[in-house]
């Protein structure tokens, strides 16, 4: 049931406890609340690949990310509003993030040509041609019925000279009041800006100077886990956070690897989202409570023992290590929904633990415990 504080207008996060930087707290949407820190799972073009959504949400998944370049292009904004908006299209009534498709269409390369206003860009599936603007990336949002839209960006590339990465952090800023002034104002929808500004601090803090003067329910950083390297990227955190609304979320769009998520965690982000435990449940690679395990070795061909002991996914209950090797020998469509399924569920886990702790103020003693069992990774 929504709460008259979900429905409020203004800043709707909730803390709940800090310890040193890092936060727990509660988002409050029109389509349920988010516990922070919080991990999205990613369902790019309407679904996590390998999960059905009644899969993801027996994970502990309450919130996921969707794409607007993929949207956009296949099925289209016009059919997903047909059929209901993206939360009944796919069968999701819990909140909705959908990036705005900037990444992807810079990803193109030859295939796009930047422009003050936007961006033209041919499809990759069809090569038709598109504009995708600041009010146009909103309005698909919109269209698609997003929990929390984002502004369109530039991702600026790593690595960038100063003055490539302060025009691409000033064009961001630019889209960035365009997409705000296109964001139509609803109770318990959200609008979030990116901070850009690449590895240079100063460009880091003007940039999150400018999206304070205009406004936004929360605040991404953006332009991160693109081969800066995870030094590179907490000491951009280190600068940029501290510039930040206390009352708002923060989002680190793209990251990552437990390790990246707990040093964020430990700085205060509240948000997260990457493509990693799917990607790594499709490759027979297993984050487990213990390291991560590769489930093609020939050591797991005939051992009988659980994947994690720790775990209640059906991966853990149901099967042995063997089972799963096997799958994965025999190409089998059932190890990567069962390893997906795995990694999910221990993700989730691992933010559990992270909230509870930071609650209970005992977030240095669980993470030392986390990292000291990862240095067990094969």
């Amino acid at each position: 049931m929504i709460s008259a504080l979900d429905l409020r207008p203004g800043p709707r996060l909730q803390l709940l406890a800090t310890d040193g930087c890092a936060r727990a707290g509660v988002f409050h949407t029109a389509h349920g609340r988010l516990q922070t820190p919080a991990f999205m799972a990613v369902a790019t073009a309407g679904t996590v690949k390998a999960m059905t959504a009644d899969a993801v949400r027996d994970t502990g998944t309450t919130c996921i990310l969707g794409n607007t370049y993929h949207l956009m292009l296949r099925p289209g904004a016009d059919r997903i509003a047909s059929q209901g908006g993206l939360h009944r299209f796919m069968d999701w009534p819990a909140p909705i993030l959908t990036d705005s498709g900037g990444f992807q269409v810079m990803s193109l390369a030859g295939l796009r040509k930047l422009h003050q206003n936007g961006v033209d860009f041919q499809s990759h599936i069809d090569g038709s041609r598109h504009c995708l603007t600041p009010a146009g990336s909103i309005q698909l949002q919109d269209m698609f019925d997003a929990t929390i839209s984002m502004v369109l960006d530039e991702c600026t590339a790593f690595p960038a000279n100063y003055e490539t990465a302060r025009a691409s952090m000033e064009l961001s800023m630019r889209w960035a009041r365009l997409s705000k002034g296109a964001f139509r104002v609803r109770l318990g929808y959200s609008l979030f800006g990116i901070v850009q500004g690449s590895t240079y601090p100063d460009l880091r803090r003007r940039s999150a100077d400018v999206l304070k003067d205009i406004g936004f329910d929360g605040y991404a950083i953006g332009g991160l886990a693109v081969g800066e390297g995870q030094k590179t990227m907490l000491s951009v955190l280190d600068v940029t956070l501290p510039n930040l609304p206390v009352d708002a979320p923060r989002y680190l769009m793209g990251v990552g690897t437990p390790d990246d998520i707990v040093g964020a965690v430990e700085r205060g982000i509240d948000m997260f989202d990457c493509v990693i435990p799917t990607r790594a449940g499709r490759t027979a690679r297993a984050y487990t409570s213990s390291g991560i395990r590769n489930m093609r070795n020939a050591r797991y061909a005939a051992d009988p023992q659980p994947l994690d002991p720790d775990c209640q996914c059906p991966a853990c209950v149901r099967h042995g290590r063997a089972y799963l090797h096997h799958l994965f020998r025999a190409q089998e469509m059932l190890g990567p929904m069962l390893l997906t399924w795995h990694n999910l569920t221990y993700y989730q886990s691992l933010m559990q633990g992270l909230r509870l702790s930071i609650q209970e103020g005992t977030l240095t003693a669980y993470t030392a415990r986390v990292r000291t069992a990862w240095r067990m990774s094969e």
